[in-house]
C-alpha cells in the first residue's frame, strides 16, 4: 500500500527558495579586517541567480564541477546556493592542503571553473599549469589575474560576472538523489579522498541540524561560522540558516581571537560554532581581558577533534555558558553526535555529558565493533572501532571501488570508542594514534585532556614513540601558557590519580605550537616524523610501571 502524500524532491533551490521568501530580511554580515558587509537573504537570492546565469555564460551545464577557494564570505554563501541550484556540483577546496594534493583533488573532481579569492590567486597559479579541467578562474575582490590568462584560462572578476544579468533563476527540477557539492577529506595518509553529498542527504542534514533536538536553530539566532566554508560544507550551517531564517556572520579568513572576539562584542551572535583550538585561543584572549562580555551567546558548539575538560569548565566557570562538543567527519556531512545532557540535568551533572562526543542525532545510528566485526555491547566499557550509517553518511568513495572503510552498510570512522546505555559516544583515540603499550590500550586523547586542565599548558599533544622494553610509549608535547613556566616534575604530579600510574610519559618535549591540520585538529604525523628525525630536545624521567 501507497501513501496519499505528494512527491518533493528535496533539493537545495528549495532550501534557497524557502529562505528566500520566508525570511528576505534575514541578514549575512561578512567581517573584512574589521569592517562589515551586510546583505540580507533576498540579496543573496538575487545575486545567486545572477552567479547561476554568469556560471552558465561561462558553460556550465548539469552536473559540471564548480571548485570554490574561498574563505568565509557572502560570495562564497551565494555560490553555495547557486551551483548546487542550477545543477551543477559545488567543489569547496580546502585553501590549507599542500600543493600536490589540491591537484590531486581539482584533477580527481574535474573542475571546470573555479572561484577564488583575490588573496589566494598566487597560490592557485602554482597548481593551474597541471589542471587541465580547468578553463576559467573567477575572481573574487581586487587582483592580478593575468599570470593566470597566460596560462590559456579565461579570469573573470565576480562582481564583472554579475553586472547586469537577471535576478531571477529558474531553478531546474533535479533528482534528490544528484549530486549537489563535494569536499574532499584532509588527506592525512595517501591522497584525500572525495565524498559527494546529494541534494537529498544536504536537505535531511540541515533539517536535522535546525531541530529543537539538536541546535535548535531559528530565525532569532545569529550564527558565527568559525569553521571553514572550505571543509564539511561548514557543518552544514550555511544551508540549515536558510531553513531556519538564522541570521549569519561570516568571518572570511580572520580567525584569531582578537578579530572573533570583536565580532561578537560587535556583532552579538546567539551561537558560534568552531573546532577546540580556536575557542582555546578565544579563551587565553579573554583571560587577558576579563572585560570581554560574551553573553550575547547562548549555545557554543565545538568539533573536529576532542573538546578539552579544563576548556569546557572554564567556558561554563567564566561565562555560564555550555560548550557542546559534536562529532562527525568529511564523510559524515557531517553531524553525527551532539553532547547534549539530557533534559532537566542539573548543572553539577552535565559535565559527565558533556565531555562525551554525544549521542546521535535523529538519522543517525551509532555502534562498536571489535577487531572480529562484532558488535561490541554499549555498557560504557567495551572499546571498539565506531561504526555509523544513516541519510547523510556516505556508503563509498569517489573515483574508489574501495569497500575497506565501510562494513555490512556502515562506515567504519576509524575512531576508537565507548557507547554507554544511554548512547553517549566517547572517543578514545583514533585507530592510528591509540598506543599500545606492553599489550595494554593507553587513550592519547585521554592524557592529553588531563595535561591541558593543568593552568600552565596551554595546548598538549601525545604521541606512540617507540620502546624497547614496552613496543611503545606515549610522549607529551607542551605548549606553556604564556608567560608561566613548568616542569616535567609538575606536570607528572598533576597527572597522579588522573590517570592511570602505568599511563605516566617517560618523554617530553616541550614546543612553541603543535603543528595543525588543514581542519585545525594537532597533527600527530608531524610530531611523529619531528621525533624520528631528532628534531625534539627530549626531557627523560624514567619510573617503574
Amino acid at each position: 500500500m501507497l501513501s496519499t502524500m505528494q512527491e518533493r524532491q528535496l533539493t537545495v533551490a528549495t532550501i534557497l527558495t524557502y529562505g528566500v521568501t520566508t525570511y528576505p530580511d534575514s541578514k549575512v554580515f561578512t567581517y573584512r579586517d574589521g569592517l562589515v558587509q551586510e546583505r540580507t537573504y533576498r540579496e543573496i537570492g538575487l545575486r545567486a541567480a545572477q552567479l547561476a546565469h554568469g556560471l552558465e555564460s561561462l558553460g556550465i551545464g548539469p552536473g559540471d564541477r564548480v571548485g570554490t577557494f574561498c574563505f568565509n564570505h557572502a560570495e562564497h554563501l551565494e555560490a553555495y546556493h547557486a551551483v548546487a541550484s542550477m545543477g551543477a556540483v559545488l567543489h569547496t577546496l580546502n585553501v590549507r592542503l599542500f600543493v600536490d594534493q589540491l591537484k590531486f583533488v581539482i584533477n580527481d573532481a574535474e573542475d571546470t571553473v573555479i572561484l577564488c579569492d583575490a588573496m589566494l590567486l598566487g597560490l592557485l597559479e602554482r597548481i593551474l599549469p597541471e589542471t587541465p579541467s580547468v578553463r576559467a578562474v573567477v575572481v573574487i575582490g581586487e587582483g592580478d589575474g593575468s599570470a593566470i590568462r597566460n596560462l590559456g584560462i579565461e579570469v573573470h572578476s565576480y562582481e564583472n560576472l554579475l553586472a547586469g544579468r537577471p535576478t531571477q533563476y529558474a531553478w531546474p527540477e533535479v533528482d534528490e538523489r544528484s549530486a549537489a557539492a563535494m569536499c574532499y577529506t584532509s588527506g592525512t595518509t595517501g591522497n584525500p579522498k572525495g565524498v559527494v553529498y546529494s541534494h537529498r542527504s544536504t536537505y535531511l542534514h540541515s533539517l536535522t541540524a535546525i531541530s529543537a533536538s539538536t541546535l535548535g536553530i531559528t530565525a532569532v539566532d545569529r550564527a558565527l561560522v568559525i569553521v571553514p566554508m572550505f571543509h564539511a560544507n561548514a557543518w552544514g550551517l550555511p544551508y540549515a540558516a536558510f531553513l531556519a531564517g538564522a541570521d549569519l556572520v561570516l568571518p572570511t579568513r580572520h580567525l584569531q581571537a582578537e578579530p572573533l572576539v570583536d565580532m561578537i562584542q560587535r556583532l552579538n551572535p546567539t551561537m558560534a560554532c568552531g573546532v577546540p583550538t580556536i575557542w582555546n585561543d578565544v579563551l587565553r584572549y579573554c583571560r587577558l581581558h576579563p572585560e570581554v562580555d560574551l553573553s550575547c551567546l547562548r549555545l557554543v558548539s565545538a568539533g573536529g577533534s576532542a573538546v578539552p575538560q579544563a576548556l569546557i569548565e572554564e567556558f561554563s566557570e567564566r561565562f555560564d555558558l555550555q560548550l557542546i562538543q559534536g562529532w562527525g567527519m568529511t564523510e559524515t556531512s557531517p553531524v553525527c553526535t551532539l553532547a547534549i545532557p539530557p533534559p532537566n540535568t542539573p548543572k553539577e551533572e552535565a559535565l559527565r555529558y558533556l565531555v562525551t562526543a554525544g549521542r546521535a542525532v535523529p538519522g543517525v545510528e551509532t555502534r562498536i565493533c571489535d577487531l572480529s566485526g562484532k558488535v561490541v555491547a554499549h555498557d560504557g566499557m567495551g572499546i571498539g572501532e565506531l561504526e555509523v550509517r544513516g541519510p547523510w553518511i556516505t556508503g563509498s568513495y569517489y573515483h574508489s571501488t574501495s569497500q575497506d572503510s565501510f562494513h555490512d552498510g556502515w562506515l567504519r570512522t576509524g575512531d576508537m570508542a565507548t557507547i554507554d546505555s544511554e548512547g553517549y559516544v566517547r572517543i578514545v583515540d583514533r585507530t592510528k594514534d591509540v598506543i599500545k603499550s606492553g599489550g595494554e590500550w593507553i587513550s592519547s586523547v585521554e592524557l592529553e585532556n588531563a595535561l591541558m586542565a593543568h593552568p600552565k599548558v596551554f595546548e598538549a599533544s601525545v604521541i606512540s614513540v617507540p620502546d624497547p622494553r614496552w613496543d611503545e610509549r606515549p610522549m607529551a608535547c607542551i605548549v606553556v601558557a604564556e608567560g608561566e613556566e613548568v616542569t616535567v616534575e609538575e606536570l607528572l604530579a598533576h597527572l597522579e590519580g588522573r590517570v592511570a600510574k602505568w599511563w605516566l610519559p617517560e618523554r617530553w618535549t616541550f614546543v612553541t605550537e603543535i603543528p595543525k591540520t588543514s581542519v585545525g585538529k594537532f597533527d600527530k604525523k608531524v610530531l611523529r616524523a619531528g621525533f624520528a628525525d631528532g628534531d625534539f630536545e627530549i626531557v627523560e624521567v624514567r619510573s617503574e610501571r
